[in-house]
């Protein structure tokens, strides 16, 4: 049994931590993308779309959308997850949650301290500190909602649970995306940036958590 375990960190764990080495040499790339026209142009036709949409009523709607994807509500919601895991003794679930988003973040702020990209001035609607690039909104909310959509998928019974619920935490992903363009803080590239970040590393802690369960079903004798 031992020699399948390690066998079984090797595949798993390794796996894990090629994934994330691969996705960081191939994300570093970036900042030399963000020099060129294209890129800019891209930015600049996005914004004018979303922005084109501004509305007193619309205003409120994404700025409520913002405030679900914001470090408070994010770290609001994963210790009440976490604690509600772990008084029904889910431990893999509260803590695939609790490491996943709080681990994450502080990838996010290394990588704005590795890119240093200032945020749009194009008359935003709400006043933003930091770094823009990736955005931390969107890598957030892929984290938290998408480890909440792959927890739907992986314990559901009912197929058309998994769908709905899946749809909505990725509806919500993406409108909270959308937000952060329509309220002037972020270029598009920025939630692009985020939501392959945080895709990337939520991929790393699905991996962990697959592996985990794993290793419990080895250890006894399920498998």
């Amino acid at each position: 049994m031992v020699n399948r375990l390690i066998k079984l960190a090797f595949s798993y764990i390794g796996l894990a931590m090629i994934f994330l080495f691969g996705f960081l040499m191939a994300f570093v790339e970036v900042p030399g993308e963000m020099k060129e026209h294209e890129l800019e142009k891209f930015d600049r036709m996005i914004i004018g779309f979303v922005q084109g949409t501004v509305s007193p009523y619309l205003t409120k709607f994404m700025l409520f959308i913002t405030m679900a994807g914001s470090v408070v509500w994010i770290i609001a919601a994963v210790i009440v997850v976490m604690v509600v895991s772990f008084y029904k003794r889910k431990w893999r679930v509260g803590l695939y949650i609790g490491l996943s988003s709080g681990v994450g973040s502080l990838f996010n702020i290394f990588l704005k301290e590795l890119f240093k990209r200032q945020r749009p001035d194009i008359e935003p609607l709400i006043v933003e500190q930091g770094f823009s690039f990736p955005s931390g909104h969107s890598m957030g909310s892929m984290i938290f909602y998408g480890a909440a959509a792959f927890l739907v998928f992986h314990y559901a019974k009912n197929a058309s649970t998994k769908v709905i619920g899946c749809g909505i935490f990725l509806f919500m992903i993406f409108m909270i995306g959308i937000s952060r363009i329509y309220l002037g803080v972020h270029y598009p590239s920025d939630i692009i940036g985020g939501f392959t970040a945080g895709g990337a590393w939520l991929t790393v802690y699905i991996i962990l958590f697959l592996y985990f369960g794993k290793r419990g079903r080895v250890k006894e004798g399920r498998e």
